[in-house]
């Protein structure tokens, strides 16, 4: 009997299955004495496994955005680049304006080549001309907004709209300052930085570089940038991190924090904002041997330390004075962790783990010594109290509960109480004792944030809701459809102008009391 070539064995063509299904498929095809009842069940089966692998080399960004091309995503992307166009003319056809004393005569110079926007927008007024929310979830990240009065009733048809328009896909949020919204956004296959008007929402730069994080939950970048010292820093899905100029678009220095850090991307991508801190800028990579927590010089991009070995979660880290100390909290896929802001030195530890490992809920300060944490998944929250004695800190529990469970999202804190979505429904709970006080008004997986004495809640559905922050019963004030589809993406305010954002649009309200 005559024996079959190696390259038509069984063990060959599986081997190459494995490697590379289409030459299994061409192999399983072309190998004599095989019945088409297998071959059509072994086609099968290659066709599953091919796809698995285009998906997950999608997932870590590996496969350019021509293996995934979605019809309506195509369509969205042609919307937002021929508003972006019919945007420039406008500018460019406009006549001149005088300088005034809300806009200087010297106007941000031209974006780089890669742009494809250019033109200064119009003036944005003297009230928006602030310098107020330039990090995550507002300037000490734990969702509160200060900075003006803002109105206390809203109107039945909704918040007063100043502009609302297209924009690429993506979870990240915006910061704000000198009357500028920064965001990330994906276009096609680039990862893009965006610079926008507050006032009017006109493009003003974008600087982009090739990547594409694509997977079920959703497509783009998820990590909000940071504003500093008229310096924007902003990290794609990736682990593309780039220090740009904030008036003129232009790239500074870049690096990828998980190739150089031997790190692993998480499932759902790089979504901790990086945090600017003195000369530094803090990036949560992920990798093992001590790269988990990276600090940049901010300045120039060199690398100032490095410290753990910890798998990361989906959390930005904060900066806190918690026990006396200022600190650098940082939330793993494990725990608690509160590092030195020279060097990164562990200060304290405390375990914080889901069934899942996924952590994906910023902790907030809200004592000088205490500090909430939450997650979903089941886990709940927990208060914590940090004593510092002989240079040395303890942690202790004050309460652990499952009654606020923060998944997506992050609770708020107001005047004893904290206030979140407990997996998809907002409640109240007592910080001293973890006792809920209500729950009540189901808003999905949407995001809270506090002015005003009152609560913005925005729904996973685009909706926006007034709610009263009292501990005594749930009371929504307003509420109207903001955006439409999906929207897990954080609110933004600064100026008295509310910002929202989901995959496909943005929009500005006035939120102001007049």
């Amino acid at each position: 009997m005559e024996s079959k070539p190696f390259y038509q064995s069984t063990a060959f063509i599986v081997l190459a299955s494995i490697l590379f299904p289409p030459v299994g498929l061409v192999l399983l095809w072309t190998r004599p004495g095989t019945d088409t009842i297998k071959k059509i069940g072994g086609s099968i089966a290659l066709l599953v496994l091919g796809a698995g692998y285009v998906a997950a080399l999608s997932a870590a960004g590996v496969l350019p955005s021509i293996f995934v091309k979605n019809p309506e995503l195509e369509a969205h992307y042609t919307e937002l680049e021929e508003h972006r166009a019919k945007q420039r003319q406008a500018v460019a056809e406009a006549p001149p304006a005088a300088p005034s004393a809300a806009q200087p005569a010297e106007q941000p110079s031209a974006a780089p080549a890669n742009a494809g926007a250019a033109p200064a927008p119009a003036p944005a007024s003297a009230k928006a001309a602030r310098t107020y929310w330039t990090d995550f979830r507002g300037p000490n990240r734990d969702g509160r907004y200060d900075e003006l009065k803002v109105a206390a009733r809203w109107p039945a048809s909704g918040l007063p709209m100043l502009w609302r328009q297209p924009i690429g896909s993506g979870y990240a949020s915006f910061v704000i300052a000198e009357g500028v919204a920064y965001t990330i956004e994906q276009r096609r296959g680039q990862e893009v930085v965006a610079a926008y008007d507050l006032e009017t929402g006109r493009e003003m730069w974008i600087h982009g570089w090739d990547a594409a994080f694509i997977e079920s939950m959703g497509d783009g970048p998820r990590a909000t940038p940071t504003w500093n010292e008229g310096r924007i820093y902003a990290l794609g899905a990736t682990g593309e991190l780039r220090c740009i100029d904030a008036k003129s678009g232009k790239p500074l220095w870049g690096r990828n924090i998980l190739t150089e850090n031997r790190a692993q991307n998480l499932d759902w991508g790089m979504a901790a904002s990086p945090l600017v801190v003195d000369d530094k800028v803090v990036v949560l990579p992920g990798g093992s041997s001590g790269r988990s927590v990276v600090a940049y010089n901010k300045n120039t991009g060199e690398p100032a330390w490095k410290a753990l070995d910890d798998r990361q979660a989906y959390v930005s880290p904060m900066l806190a004075t918690l026990g006396g100390q200022r600190q650098i909290v940082v939330v793993t896929s494990n725990r608690v962790v509160g590092l030195t802001v020279e060097n990164g030195s562990v200060l304290w530890e405390y375990p914080w783990a889901t069934s899942m490992g996924i952590n994906c809920s910023q902790p907030i300060a809200i004592t000088d010594d205490r500090l909430f944490i939450s997650a979903g998944y089941g886990k709940g929250s927990a208060v914590i109290e940090l004593a510092k004695a002989d240079k040395a800190f303890s942690v202790r529990t004050i309460w652990e509960n499952t009654n606020m469970k923060n998944k997506f999202n992050s609770s708020v804190y107001h005047e004893g109480y904290v206030y979140g979505l407990d997996e998809g429904i907002l409640c109240c709970v007592d910080v001293a004792t973890g006792e809920r006080k209500w729950k009540g008004g189901r808003y999905g997986y949407g995001q809270v944030l506090l002015a005003g004495g009152n609560l913005i809640v925005i729904s996973d559905a685009g909706e926006l809701a007034l709610v009263k922050a009292s501990s005594d019963q749930h009371t929504e004030l307003a509420k109207f459809s903001a955006l439409e589809g999906k929207t897990w993406n954080y609110p933004a305010i600064a100026g008295g102008r509310l910002l929202v954002r989901n995959a496909t649009t943005m929009a500005c309200y006035n939120l102001t009391a007049d």
